[in-house]
């Protein structure tokens, strides 16, 4: 678990770089600055969450179900909160009708949520 964490930190904060130039520079010309500033919270959020699994994949053992579930949470909340955005931010571009994807994008903000209150407890619990 520890190198899937490290390996979707690493993914995650790569994908960020690539996909902020994307957005300051082609996605400028064609997005309204509403649907702009809207994939750009997608980005951010993203990095946060690849800053979030590298610090966590080098500290925490994963010898058990809280730290597996710390990293699912993270993995699982950000690929459905940042890449439902996306989807969201570039619909009128892409010509198609994404809206379905608004209910997911606050559910994979609960799952960030969720991990971050379950690192909380891990580390009130472990007394890090």
């Amino acid at each position: 678990m520890k190198t899937i964490t490290l390996v979707f930190g690493a993914v995650y904060g790569m994908l960020s770089v690539i996909l902020g130039a994307f957005g300051a520079h082609a996605l400028k010309k064609i997005l309204s600055v509403e649907r702009l500033e809207s994939f750009e919270t997608g980005v951010r959020y993203q990095m946060y969450a690849a800053f979030f699994l590298l610090i966590v994949g080098y500290v925490l053992k994963f010898e058990t179900k809280t730290e597996n579930w710390i990293s699912w949470l993270m993995i699982f909340g950000t690929m459905l909160f940042s890449f439902s955005i996306y989807g969201l931010s570039m619909q009128d571009y892409l010509g198609a009708n994404l809206k379905f994807l608004g209910p997911i994008t606050p559910l994979g903000g609960l799952f960030m949520i969720l991990s971050w209150g379950m690192l909380i407890f891990y580390f009130f619990k472990n007394r890090i």
